[in-house]
């Protein structure tokens, strides 16, 4: 399983990265910034789930980033740069997420965000609190999500604020 997981996220990459999946944009992809990380991450959770908690403390440690050994993301998990990335270890996500450098994703009162499937996190975007991301939806840099984000919808801003829904302007955005 972990390897699958491993294999959707480098491929993943390479997709987003190259606009293809080869051998060689795979090959270049595992040099790219943010792949160790990716890898750092999956080893830490695989460790959790067979109970090497020094395993998984030693690979969180590893990671460029800062990633939480609770923290849940299914498959196609991409760390475009890793620089600057926070995540809180009571995040849940979904599949293909895609995290530019500088991003936090963080509990607030112990409450913690929730992420659907197929989104776009830009740089330096914070995502905080009991909120809830929807599916496809890309949140935009230096956006400060704190209310839950609908799916389909682009926000933007500080408070984010939903400017787009499946590629619809929203009036007055």
């Amino acid at each position: 399983m972990m390897l699958s997981l491993i294999q959707a996220d480098v491929r993943a990459k390479a997709q987003w990265m190259y606009d293809g999946i080869s051998t060689k944009t795979v090959l270049k992809t595992l040099f790219t910034d943010g792949t160790f990380a990716m890898l750092c991450y999956r080893l830490m959770q695989a460790s959790q789930r067979c109970r090497l908690t020094p395993l998984a403390m030693l690979f969180n440690k590893l990671t460029p980033c800062i990633i939480g050994r609770g923290a849940n993301f299914g498959p196609g998990f991409v760390l475009i740069h890793s620089h600057g990335v926070v995540i809180n270890s009571a995040v849940q996500g979904g599949r293909n997420i895609f995290i530019e450098h500088q991003v936090t994703i963080g509990a607030e009162k112990q409450a913690a965000p929730v992420l659907g499937d197929d989104i776009f996190i830009g740089a330096g975007a914070k995502i905080l609190g009991s909120v809830r991301i929807g599916n496809r939806v890309k949140i935009g840099a230096n956006a400060v999500v704190t209310k839950d984000i609908p799916d389909g919808a682009t926000a933007v801003g500080i408070p984010a604020k939903v400017i787009k829904l499946d590629g619809v302007p929203i009036a007055g955005s």
